[in-house]
């Protein structure tokens, strides 16, 4: 055994050092150039240790940890571009800005009446026109005015070739009237009420006709009628008020269209002259001049075809006035309450010829 150093380090005997465990040299902390584009981000508060990892950090290859930490899971989501920018609201108009009120004049009247739990009730034309001081009241116009007198005229003809020539337009009228007088009461479609007053006048011109005219038979079918529109109308599961109207509205159609009878049951002389004095009356009412010139002249002209037609004579001129001022009852209830152009076109075309009926047959018994 020599006393040489084992390793070139101590010599046998000698006491070797103490080994101690392997640390890493201290190094200093990294700092983030000025010219990198992003910080680093700081310790969280309370480390005092350095990263070991920062002399590392400008190389590229730097393994990326992947994985959620500590600070990760503690920093708030960040959202995205599209939860972030603004959109407009799609499809909802924009709100655009009121007009100024007109300078120096009064706002248009306004279209509707006030809101209401079934929506806002249009103000109808008669309603504006009674607030204005108007009459709600529009006339038919000339051209009903020339189909009343086309049918009147078809009455006159058919009186003057038999019985059964005059039923033809007799019918026709008494549908109309029907028809006529539910839509001026704004009861439309009235199907039932239609074919029922229709189907009265039917049975009183079959009943006369059986009877050899008997004017009897108008009332005995009036008064039938009257009756089976009231059981009608009690069987109803309608309203009480609407029920009433429905029953007044029947009555009074199958009541006109049941009297227009009265042609039937006339003299057909009396039929010629009542049903020209209607058409003439009608056609001068229709005449653009003010209401009460026309009803005077309307007058005076039924007057003059009545003296024409009926031979020259004031029985015939008398006829025509009755005629005329029937007609022109009939053509004002026609005209009330802003009617339509349906309306005008059947009970403004038929109620002047029906309303006549009647009187026509009577004055013909007055005048022999």
């Amino acid at each position: 055994m020599t006393n040489q150093p084992y390793g070139g380090g101590y010599g046998y005997g000698a006491q070797e050092p103490p080994v101690t465990p392997y640390q890493e040299p201290p190094v200093t902390p990294y700092q983030q150039p000025q010219s990198q584009p992003h910080a680093q981000p700081q310790a969280w508060p309370g480390q005092g240790y350095d990263d070991p990892y920062a002399p590392y950090a400008d190389q590229q290859d730097t393994q990326q940890w992947q994985g959620q930490t500590w600070e990760t899971q503690m920093q708030p989501p960040v959202a995205a571009a599209e939860e972030t920018s603004y959109l407009p609201p799609q499809g909802v108009a924009p709100v655009q800005a009121a007009e100024p009120a007109p300078v120096g004049g009064a706002e248009p009247a306004p279209e509707y009446g006030p809101a209401t739990l079934a929506g806002n009730s249009r103000v109808t034309d008669a309603q504006r026109a009674r607030a204005e001081g108007r009459s709600p009241v529009i006339e038919p116009g000339m051209q009903p005015a020339l189909l009343t007198a086309v049918l009147g005229l078809l009455l006159a003809g058919g009186a003057a070739l038999g019985t059964y020539a005059l039923l033809v337009p007799l019918v026709v009228l008494q549908g109309v009237t029907a028809a006529g007088w539910f839509r001026l009461n704004g009861m439309w479609p009235a199907r039932q009420g239609i074919a029922l007053g229709f189907l009265g006048a039917l049975v009183a011109d079959a009943a006369m006709l059986v009877s050899d005219r008997s004017p009897g038979v108008i009332l005995g079918a009036l008064g039938v009628w009257v009756l089976l529109s009231l059981v009608l109308q009690l069987r109803s599961h309608a309203d009480p008020d609407e029920r009433m109207y429905g029953l007044m509205a029947t009555v009074v159609a199958a009541a006109l269209a049941i009297a227009a009878g009265g042609y039937l049951a006339g003299d057909a002389d009396a039929v010629v002259v009542g049903a020209v004095a209607v058409a003439a009356a009608m056609v001068v009412r229709a005449l653009p001049v003010t209401t009460a010139v026309s009803v005077m002249i309307a007058v005076a002209a039924a007057a003059g075809a009545g003296y024409a037609v009926g031979g020259m004579s004031s029985d015939g001129a008398l006829m025509g006035v009755g005629a005329a001022v029937c007609a022109l009852i009939g053509h004002r209830v026609a005209s009330y309450d802003y009617p339509s152009r349906f309306v005008h076109f059947t009970a403004g075309v038929a109620l002047p010829l029906a309303a006549a009926g009647p009187v026509v047959y009577t004055l013909g018994r007055v005048f022999g």
